[in-house]
This record gives structure tokens, C-alpha cells and sequence, in this order.
């Protein structure tokens, strides 16, 4: 009986796993160095004192990218209820693809249909590559990734680089948000909007102890750092 090429690389995963933990995959290739690809490398900053969880930018993400209903490229996560005063706020904080400049989930693909594009710095999957593994799905640190359901492979955030990016537009969140609490563009240009703002104000990073170099950053709001 045949073997296809999903069955033959899925056998072969599955004996490495069995090896070699998905913890221990994950400690082996990260690799704390911080890459310049071509001077652009694309980046967001969530300000979390500005967003109000309205999740305009789910809506708009999955419109302009055909996101599936039953999955997400992004979310909006509520970090809770807080007394001030005589009264109570939210915070909220965004979960999406870091585009890490040291991704495990690159390191990882057996088939490298995951990959760091060289122009832009995106972390992003050729699709006609996956054979949907999931390795990439559990090397993530921040489980952000998904198999999408019609077509079983891989899938992201990938700051809408074929759709509103390919035609000179910025990422669907971030031209829908009512409150401009994202920000985007090329963290080497020290002219760029988001350059002049990580400069500028206090940011943080999730989970940078790990090397991986996420270039999501949030702004915290006033109850403090939402660490995930």
C-alpha cells in the first residue's frame, strides 16, 4: 500500500516527537539572536490604555481575510473588572502572532512551509507546504496559530500581508480601530510612526524571557502589565 507525502512526513514527526519533547524542541531552537531582514521589519504596538474591547478588529480581520467564524487570526482578551473609586474599568489586551524575529514555529516545520519573509519580516505559511502537522501549532508559545478548517493547514496572523498590506493599505485592525489603539510599520525606520512611539513611551513585550523576540508591543494600561 502507497504512502502519501502527508502520511510519510506525519510518521516521521510523530517518531521525532516521541524523542523529543515538544518542550525540549521548543528550549533546541530558539536562538536569542535578534535578526535585520533587508531594514523592514514590520511591527505593531497595542495600547492598551486606548482599547475598549469593542472588537471592530476581530470583525474586520475576518471580513477582509475570510477568516472562518469558527476561528480567529486574532482576540481581544478582558483582563477583568477593577474598582477606582466609585466606580469600574477594563482592560483589555490583544492576542495574535508575535511575528517573533526568532519563531519557533519556523524552526520546527519539517516541510518549511512556515517561514520569516525576507522583505518584510512577517512570520507567515505557504500553504501549498503544510501538511498540517501541527508542529509549529505546539512549538508556539503564545497559541496563536490554528488549522484552518477547509483547507487543514496552518494559519495566522499575518499583519493581512496579501490582502490590505499587497495593496499599500495597513493591516485591517488597524485601519477599523475606533480608538487607534494599534500601531504598525517598519520598527528600522527610526522615522516610522511606531519606531517614534517604542522610543518615546513605556512598552512591554510577552514572555520575551524566552528569545524568541516578539515584535508585538502593548502599552500597559494604568492597572499594569497583562502578562499571558
Amino acid at each position: 500500500m502507497g504512502l502519501s507525502r502527508r502520511g510519510f512526513i506525519m510518521g516521521i514527526g510523530s517518531a521525532v516527537l516521541a524523542v523529543n519533547p515538544v518542550r525540549r524542541i521548543l528550549a533546541d531552537v530558539i536562538n536569542p539572536q535578534i535578526l535585520v531582514i533587508g531594514h523592514i521589519r514590520y511591527g505593531m504596538v497595542h495600547d492598551e490604555t486606548r482599547c475598549i474591547g469593542c472588537r471592530a478588529c476581530i470583525l474586520a480581520c475576518h471580513k477582509v481575510n475570510q477568516v472562518p467564524a469558527e476561528v480567529t487570526r486574532l482576540d481581544i482578551l478582558d483582563n477583568g473588572t477593577y474598582r477606582e473609586l466609585n466606580k469600574t474599568s477594563r482592560q483589555f489586551v490583544r492576542k495574535s502572532c508575535q511575528h517573533c524575529d526568532n519563531p519557533p514555529c519556523v524552526a520546527v516545520c519539517p516541510t518549511g512551509a512556515s517561514y520569516k519573509d525576507a522583505q518584510t519580516g512577517i512570520v507567515d505559511v505557504h500553504h501549498d507546504r503544510c501538511v498540517g502537522c501541527r508542529y509549529c501549532i505546539a512549538a508556539c508559545p503564545y497559541h496563536v496559530r490554528y488549522i484552518h478548517p477547509q483547507t487543514k493547514t496552518a494559519e495566522k496572523c499575518n499583519f493581512c500581508r496579501d490582502t490590505n498590506l499587497a495593496q499599500g493599505k495597513p493591516p485591517a485592525c488597524v485601519a477599523i480601530c475606533p480608538m487607534k489603539a494599534l500601531t504598525f510599520g517598519n520598527l528600522d525606520d527610526p522615522d516610522s510612526d511606531i519606531a517614534k512611539l517604542i522610543a518615546s513611551r513605556t512598552v512591554y513585550r510577552n514572555k520575551p524571557y524566552l528569545g524568541t523576540a516578539p515584535k508585538l508591543y502593548h502599552m500597559a494600561g494604568k492597572f499594569g502589565e497583562i502578562r499571558g
